[in-house]
């Protein structure tokens, strides 16, 4: 049986079967208030992967930097409906602002700047943290997996991820400096679950950026101790083939398919599935 970095054993994640039909989705947030910590990274190629394994994937761009749009290859600045449109006129239809990527089973719902001024609109919407969720309902059924890469803050874009999420994964750099904000992510959850959103789980904690240091290694053992089981097996070592996939705009598992660190992400998808967090 193999164990993984913590020393922990686990049954090899199979690869897994296609599926007969699809949907309904499970609603996932990427989210870490703290930047630089491979959220949208590892959103795309998370998404990537479960596309490449049969998966039906929708990446809802969240964050107004819109990296996941164009790290998929979308200009946004180009087109005339995004996430922010959707969000601010109810009768739109969600299939509008869905784009679809040059990547088999891997569609996106896209942002732009326009997102910044999502935070104080909200302020005096009716719902305002439910907004979100009511975009993606008419399209749950469509999809195994929708995957929310969150913006690093922890405003109402955040609170409306969350609850329209049935779960969160946070991913967390392996450095000293990550782990702190770590502790408000938590309190921002719990109160979530507690007012809103009852059945939001945390699915698990990723961590990326790994090298094989002592810092490193303390700072995974401090991650483990914190949140125990929910640490994925799988850990996302630091790579420069992540940053010329993203200048590609393509997910690392099709751009660099035999990569040590594409590996990694399809194990985080095998993971995922085992576990049953997607279908």
């Amino acid at each position: 049986m193999p164990t993984d970095l913590l020393g922990r054993e686990y049954e090899t994640f199979p690869v897994p079967e296609p599926l007969r039909q699809h949907g309904p989705a499970r609603v996932i947030a990427m989210c870490n208030q703290k930047g630089g910590v491979g959220k949208t990274t590892s959103s795309i190629n998370i998404a990537g992967a479960l596309a490449q394994y049969g998966r039906r994937v929708l990446i809802v761009d969240f964050d107004p930097q819109g990296a996941a749009t164009v790290g998929l290859g979308i200009n946004a600045n180009a087109l005339e409906n995004t996430i922010y449109t959707a969000l601010f006129n109810p009768k739109m239809d969600v299939h509008e602002v869905i784009q679809h990527t040059k990547f088999d089973g891997l569609d996106i719902i896209p942002a732009n700047i326009d997102l910044s001024a999502a935070e104080v609109q909200l302020v005096t919407e009716v719902g305002r943290e439910q907004i979100l969720a009511s975009v993606l309902r008419p399209i749950i059924k469509e999809y195994d997996a929708i995957i929310i890469d969150c913006q690093p803050s922890l405003g109402l874009l955040t609170v409306n991820a969350l609850t329209a999420a049935d779960g969160v994964i946070i991913p967390v750099a392996a450095e000293f400096f990550a782990l702190r904000g770590v502790a408000l992510l938590m309190q921002s959850i719990e109160k979530v679950q507690s007012r809103i959103n009852p059945s939001l789980e945390i699915y698990g904690v990723l961590v990326t950026m790994f090298t094989r240091t002592l810092h490193s290694d303390e700072v995974l053992q401090r991650i483990y101790e914190a949140f125990g089981d929910k640490v994925f097996h799988s850990v996302i070592s630091r790579s420069i083939k992540l940053p010329d996939a993203n200048v590609a705009a393509a997910p690392i598992t099709y751009f660099a398919h035999n990569h040590k660190t594409a590996k990694e992400y399809r194990e985080v998808a095998r993971e995922m599935i085992a576990r049953n967090i997607v279908a």
